[in-house]
């Protein structure tokens, strides 16, 4: 178990040596994780994490190299893969492990084709991932919805993202041109309509939760538009579909993704698509039942 000290986890990593006393459980700073990880994974038959979402990306992506299970504890600020698995704390994880349940989950990937260089950059996610204002517009969703309720909140960050110097980014599909505020891609079906989705039911259902708000003529209705409906309603400001992969090309140079809660920066052509049931974490069985 590689547990991220930047996450804040002492009290749970002490839960979870008092559940599995036999665990070998390794402290290792941010800068470090990624090279714990690798080295765990040389001598582990199950790779045990310990972090918010980002660690978990982190390794996911190495116990695929390594064809490892992945045992997830929560421990960061966000821990929605492992709420969704229905592990909230140590006793879920351990008992899930004593008992061997454990499932094989969807992984999300997205390739990336350099339009300079030709070489792809490839990347992961087990949650989401996006283009456009999305990560800003959850980060004020959030800050607001507990004081205000959560649709009041939504229009509140649009009204924000608009009143900041953010433009919808230009893309093509299917070799048309389009302006978009936003495109989000999640793994696995989420159950709660607009563009901040909640929680899945399916970890392996083989398909990708596309939501895009359309920028084009009159960008800030349209914005405002999809804050008080959600991508789920069909109308020109916006769109939502179920897809086994989707490919984006003419993104400029420098154009910003994000991948559960990581960001990086790509160009040229973009296809996301799917790596049907090619994780097995360990998940409480029972609580489904």
């Amino acid at each position: 178990m590689v547990t991220n000290t930047g996450a804040g986890t002492p009290q749970r990593v002490k839960a979870l040596r008092d559940a599995l006393p036999e665990a070998e459980v390794v402290v290792a700073e941010p800068a470090d994780v990624g090279a714990e990880l690798e080295k765990a994974a040389a001598r582990a038959t199950v790779l045990g994490v310990c972090g918010g979402d980002g660690t978990v990306n982190a390794a996911a992506r190495v116990a695929l190299h390594h064809g490892l299970p992945l045992a997830v504890l929560p421990g960061g600020t966000l821990n929605h893969f492992a709420y969704d698995l229905g592990v909230e704390d140590a006793h879920d994880l351990a008992g899930a492990v004593e008992a061997g349940e454990a499932v094989a989950v969807d992984v999300g990937r997205f390739t990336a084709e350099n339009a300079k260089s030709g070489e792809p950059k490839e990347g992961y996610f087990l949650n989401t991932f996006s283009m456009g204002v999305y990560p800003e517009l959850v980060r004020q969703r959030e800050h607001w919805s507990s004081r205000i309720g959560g649709k009041p909140a939504s229009v509140l960050a649009a009204l924000k993202i608009l009143r900041s110097d953010e433009h919808p980014l230009t893309a093509q599909f299917r070799g048309k041109d389009r302006a978009l505020w936003m495109l989000f891609a999640g793994n696995c079906t989420y159950h709660r309509p607009g563009f901040t989705p909640g929680r899945r039911l399916d970890l392996a259902d083989g398909l990708l939760d596309v939501r895009i708000v359309h920028g084009g003529r009159r960008p800030g209705a349209r914005l405002l538009a999809a804050a008080l409906t959600g991508p789920e309603v069909r109308s020109p400001a916006q769109a939502a579909a179920r897809l086994p992969r989707l490919r984006v090309d003419g993104l400029g140079e420098g154009t910003a993704v994000a991948f559960d809660g990581e960001v990086t920066h790509v160009q040229g052509s973009l296809l996301i698509d799917k790596l049907p049931e090619a994780l097995t974490v360990y998940r409480p069985l029972s609580n489904l039942r």
